[in-house]
């Protein structure tokens, strides 16, 4: 059992950390970045988008609510029991505990309601948590996001090479 949450915790941590651009290979278009700045929606619904989101977070030291948003979101999709219980104990001990390095800012009453719920875990555990984290960066990261050197070189580089094809 500590062989296999190992493996899954270092394949997750691959895939979240060490590979670049790790949701999306592709290049977005230059319309496909300007959408983004037309609703914080386009953007979390874009892989690309996430990820240079998630760059950009990075510089701000946030990215840990990327990071728990996304766990959130495969934790949703899974069915085993099993699993659910330890992808959510996971989630708790990486995101929820204030042990945590990656702790994510929650009100009282939603850490109170995860408390009760990881008696019996659900895929839904974190729900009101990933709600209060997707609030907080749409509210407070997204604007910052618009206006930052990260989105609008990309946006630059992406309207030239476009024009110039």
């Amino acid at each position: 059992n500590e062989d296999r949450e190992r493996a899954w915790r270092a394949s997750r941590e691959t895939k979240l950390e060490t590979i670049p651009n790790c949701e999306a290979c592709t290049k977005p278009t230059a319309e496909e970045v300007r959408g983004w700045a037309q609703s914080f929606e386009k953007l979390m619904k874009s892989p690309a988008g996430r990820n240079v989101f998630r760059e950009f977070l990075r510089t701000e030291y946030s990215e840990e609510n990327m990071l728990f948003w996304l766990a959130c979101e495969e934790l949703k999709t899974e069915c085993n029991k099993h699993t659910i219980d330890e992808k959510a104990r996971m989630i708790y001990e990486d995101y929820i505990s204030i042990l945590s390095p990656k702790e994510v800012s929650l009100d009282s009453r939603v850490r109170e309601v995860i408390n009760r719920k990881m008696q019996e875990p659900s895929s839904h555990t974190f729900d009101d948590a990933q709600l209060q984290i997707y609030t907080l960066m749409h509210r407070d990261s997204y604007p910052r996001f618009l206006n930052s050197a990260i989105y609008k070189s990309l946006l630059h580089s992406l309207s030239r090479s476009s024009s110039e094809s």
